[in-house]
């Protein structure tokens, strides 16, 4: 996988009233003055009040635009292919499991490769993280459970609001000593892993006390590494 993606477990404009460090942060990834910068919502539905809160939060610092594939009262269908002209694609919260079908009846995953390589960034939040890995801790069904169904553009399983909501710290170490998932990243609220061409570059923070690990089965358990969270 070519390109930067930069993964959530929680915070960015969908969890800061104030603003946030780590969108600062992909701003200053793209390297652009006047970012292009487009939200795709589709795990809440295309929710009028996240792409509105969106819109607010980069208003005046970027070149914001906010994708539909709903078609819905709120927001009018666009092209996928206008992903290609972004120098930032967001991906929001919700469930997982609907935003990866909706993603793949429309062909953004293939749109979403080309873009990354060709030096757009990519992140999300949530299931905007999940979505980029083989595998993933989700609430899509109802309780938690994991999910095997990812775009694979990043290896391995990954777990968001790590310590931010009851049982995801439990259920993914579960799930990882079992082998019901693959190795991989529990990310706590306000920080985030970045990624390039695949392999893992650093993990940020915009707040102090919210770890990030590498998670590791080891015989019937798993291990829990703690990374070195850099704070904006």
């Amino acid at each position: 996988m070519d390109g930067t993606i930069v993964t959530l477990g929680g915070g960015g404009f969908s969890d800061c009233d104030r603003d946030s460090a780590i969108d600062d942060y992909l701003l200053a990834l793209t390297g652009a003055e006047q970012p292009k910068v487009c939200f795709v919502p589709t795990a809440s539905g295309d929710a009028m009040s996240y792409g509105e809160r969106f819109e607010k939060a980069f208003a005046g610092r970027a070149q914001a635009s906010v994708l539909s594939l709903f078609n819905s009262p709120s927001w009018a269908y666009q092209d996928p292919s206008m992903l290609l002209e972004q120098d930032l694609i967001y991906v929001g919260g919700g469930s997982t499991a609907n935003l990866l079908a909706v993603w793949r009846l429309h062909g953004l995953p293939d749109i979403l490769r080309t873009a990354a390589a060709t030096g757009t960034v990519l992140a999300g939040i949530s299931a905007g993280m999940n979505c980029w890995f083989d595998q993933s801790s989700t609430d899509s069904f109802g309780p938690l459970a994991p999910l095997d169904d990812g775009l694979g553009f990043l290896s391995g399983s990954a777990c968001p609001h790590y310590f931010g909501e009851p049982g995801r710290q439990e259920k993914y170490l579960g799930w990882v000593a079992s082998g019901a998932l693959k190795d991989g990243w529990a990310v706590d609220d306000f920080t985030a892993l970045v990624f390039r061409d695949g392999e893992f570059v650093e993990a940020i923070s915009e707040r102090p006390g919210h770890p990030a690990f590498r998670v590791e089965h080891d015989g019937d358990v798993a291990v829990e590494t703690p990374l070195n969270v850099r704070l904006l």
